[in-house]
């Protein structure tokens, strides 16, 4: 037991054991040694045990963090600027993947509506049910009127035009971990001792060590590299046969990423608004996330025939869409109505949002798309695509 995190619940500590099981039992089956990244995927999607795949309350105040659209609505209606943008010389139609508590989804249709741009179809790329669940009661909560138009995917769709959306969705797809030494590169693995889930190193296959080779890495290092991510980003950029997808999330360019200074590593685990790095704690219990490599993004999306249009710290690519003309009549409008304490939370939200002591700087935002023009709006100041 870590005695800086607060207890889980009986319920919640036996369906971790359970999931514990489930992987040691795996570890077994296959000699003894899972790659870092499969145990990952299996803490967190593992159905009905997984972090993403049970039933405790992952996001807002009650849950482990914080994402933007929990934090005011303000988030979802500068961002629905671009989309309007994206929509204009695309399609109708609005696609985002791991919509969260589904409040971008309700903020979005919602900002969509009032400005005349609602899209025919809006569409969740989710594969929890448990999560499914709560968007359908966020929608119907806050936009009951627009719920008929969204649709849930198990999959990619063949082909897609439009917009795509996917707010810290890449930092949690299964990472692998990697150690570089004189001798060559090494993978993180799990095994179990005396019971317990633990690391276990050995050395890198052909496919991790060969993209391993091509960092700007100095042994010794340890760290991640994101081949999920990259490979996501790819078949969807393959999908896209018009439009724009806009990937917002923490992370770095590679050469800021495996800087000397941030060996070993990003990984770390969020439960109940504590920042751990013990993936190894109640496996199911805590989120486990990495920094996304952007230029890993840009160049998936480029192989895949897609033009990298933008790339920005969140606070740029938010007073870009203006979050802050937004607030200012969100203001006007609460001081009409004598309404000091929403006026003033919803400054405060914004604060964090643009701070680049908080997520300003924090959280990056990179569009890929085809048959855009340019300079979308988001990115009409400071783009930093040099820095990819």
């Amino acid at each position: 037991m870590r005695a800086d995190l607060p207890p889980p619940s009986a319920d919640a500590a036996a369906s971790s054991d359970t999931l514990a099981q489930i992987i040691a039992a795996e570890i077994s089956a296959v000699g003894g040694w899972m790659p870092f990244s499969r145990y990952m995927e299996l803490a967190l999607y593992a159905p009905g045990l997984g972090y993403y795949a049970g039933g405790s309350r992952k996001f807002g105040a009650e849950g482990d963090f914080l994402t933007a659209p929990e934090l005011t609505p303000l988030f979802g209606q500068a961002l629905a600027r671009q989309v309007m943008q994206v929509l204009a010389v695309s399609a109708p139609f609005v696609m985002e993947a791991g919509a969260g508590s589904g409040r971008l989804a309700a903020d979005l249709l919602l900002a969509l509506d009032a400005a005349g741009c609602v899209p025919q179809r809006y569409f969740i790329l989710e594969l929890s049910g448990e999560l499914r669940a709560r968007q359908a009661a966020t929608l119907a909560t806050y936009a009951p009127a627009l719920q008929d138009r969204v649709e849930w995917l198990d999959e990619l769709p063949e082909k897609f035009s439009g917009c795509l959306i996917g707010n810290e969705v890449l930092d949690a797809m299964p990472t692998y971990g990697v150690r570089w030494t004189e001798t060559g590169v090494e993978e993180r693995g799990v095994t179990v001792a005396e019971g317990r889930l633990v690391d276990a190193w050995q050395p890198a296959g052909v496919v991790l060590a060969q993209a391993a080779a091509s960092f700007p890495v100095t042994a010794p290092w340890q760290g991640e590299i994101g081949l999920t991510a990259r490979a996501w980003v790819g078949e969807l950029a393959r999908r896209l046969e018009c439009g724009a997808m806009f990937l917002i999330d923490y992370g770095l360019p590679r050469h800021e990423l495996y800087h000397p200074q941030r060996d070993g590593g990003t990984l770390r685990c969020h439960y109940r608004h504590r920042v751990h790095e013990d993936p190894y704690w109640y496996p199911g219990l805590s989120d486990i996330t990495s920094h996304v490599d952007f230029t890993a993004v840009a160049e998936a999306g480029f192989e895949a025939g897609l033009s990298v249009l933008g790339y920005t710290n969140q606070a740029n690519f938010l007073m870009n869409c203006g979050i802050g003309e937004l607030l200012n009549e969100k203001v006007a409008a609460g001081t009409q109505r004598a309404d000091a304490g929403d006026t003033a939370k919803a400054s405060r939200a914004v604060s964090v949002l643009l701070s680049p002591n908080e997520m300003g700087e924090l959280f990056k935002v990179i569009a890929l798309g085809r048959g855009m023009p340019q300079p979308l709006l988001g990115f009409a100041r400071g783009d930093r695509l040099h820095a990819l």
